[in-house]
């Protein structure tokens, strides 16, 4: 079909538009432009699943097929026109895979149902996935999304109780609120976020901007959240307990100024230690709770004994004989603290990045030299 697909992709669209009613009557060339963009969607992701066990729309495949269905919602048109013409687009991807295969050899009876059942199944996705658009966007017009509006505004505000804003929390699906992962994205985004997103973050928007908050899960990670984002300006806030929600934007806010207008995803996790050096606490905050994560657990003057090894050690470069000088320890106390940090910390501790983190973290607990300059 391959060779085939620029002219089948056309005849498929057209022939959707025109055998489907609804769609036949509108003189709009977006809605042209749409059913050709999601043909052409469709058609690519069906050649490119031939012969293997993925899953038939993964996220940025899917979402062109929600943003289908929201947009029939949006023009107050029923879901009829669009499964109607996923229908017809069924017939018409079955005949042509038929077609095609024909002309390469004889087709048995058992290959025209296998393909029959992978073209119904696969039609089936695209089906879901445009009514789930289509269920969103009602939702957000029946007030859903009012809801999302106050917790974001509760989030942001940072004053709410804890009740409250749980209360609000569960109103919109989020039975247990955690970890919030905030978003600066241009206001021109939002409403695409919104739909992109989904249940996972309501988007408040702001005068200068739009923030996704979304909560932790599968789309809050960095991979995923790399690939939704790739090429739209978006700064990306600390995963933070929602209580902080107000300092990660102002993180936020605050890496924006330093990589200026590149396009993003930019990430405020990799701006921590430039943020840090220049005197923002929210940034050291953050920068302390991860790196002295691992000694969490441990008995108070335990923890202290080792991190005040382990400033030293990093400040000595590692010789254990001026750590036991400095503080007037046998060097076997020496060697058995830094064996008990390599297990709490691991790989960290030869990782130069890690330790000039935990370098400044340490002189900002315990005093003595810092270091300066740039990233090291």
């Amino acid at each position: 079909m391959r060779p085939h697909l620029p002219a089948t992709v056309a005849a498929v669209a057209l022939a959707v538009t025109e055998a489907t009613p609804a769609f036949a009557t509108i003189a709009d060339d977006k809605l042209a432009r749409d059913v050709r963009t999601a043909v052409q969607v469709a058609l690519d992701r069906f050649l490119d699943l031939v012969g293997t066990d993925e899953p038939a729309l993964p996220p940025r495949f899917r979402e062109v097929f929600v943003a289908l269905g929201a947009a029939e919602a949006r023009e107050e048109r029923g879901p009829e026109a669009l499964l109607a013409a996923l229908r017809m687009a069924a017939r018409l991807l079955l005949r042509t895979a038929s077609q095609s295969l024909a002309r390469l050899r004889p087709v048995d009876t058992e290959e025209l149902i296998d393909l029959s059942d992978a073209v119904a199944a696969y039609v089936d996705e695209l089906a879901a996935a445009a009514t789930d658009g289509y269920a969103l966007q009602l939702r957000e017009q029946a007030g859903e999304g009012d809801r999302r509006r106050q917790l974001a505004e509760l989030l942001l505000r940072g004053d709410g109780m804890p009740s409250t804003v749980e209360a609000a929390a569960a109103r919109i699906g989020w039975p247990d609120l955690e970890t919030v992962v905030p978003v600066l994205l241009p206001l021109d985004q939002a409403r695409d976020a919104r739909f992109r997103f989904g249940a996972d973050g309501p988007v408040l928007e702001r005068g200068r901007d739009a923030v996704l908050l979304l909560r932790a899960g599968p789309r809050a990670t960095r991979a995923s959240l790399t690939e939704a984002l790739a090429g739209r300006w978006a700064v990306v806030g600390p995963a933070l307990g929602w209580p902080q929600v107000p300092a990660a934007v102002r993180l936020a806010e605050l890496a924006a100024g330093l990589v200026g207008p590149d396009p993003g995803p930019v990430f405020v996790d990799d701006h921590l230690i430039p943020l840090t050096l220049r005197g923002e606490p929210g940034a050291l905050a953050v920068l302390t709770a991860r790196r002295l994560a691992p000694l969490a657990d441990l008995r108070p003057a335990q923890r202290e004994n080792l991190l005040v090894t382990l400033h030293s050690w990093l400040r000595h470069w590692g010789s254990r004989a001026e750590v036991s000088a400095e503080l007037f320890v046998h060097p076997q106390t020496v060697s058995y603290r830094l064996k008990r940090l390599r297990d709490l910390c691991g790989s960290d501790l030869d990782d130069p990045a890690a330790r000039f983190e935990l370098l400044v973290v340490l002189a900002s607990q315990l005093g003595g030299p810092a270091p300066s300059g740039g990233r090291g």
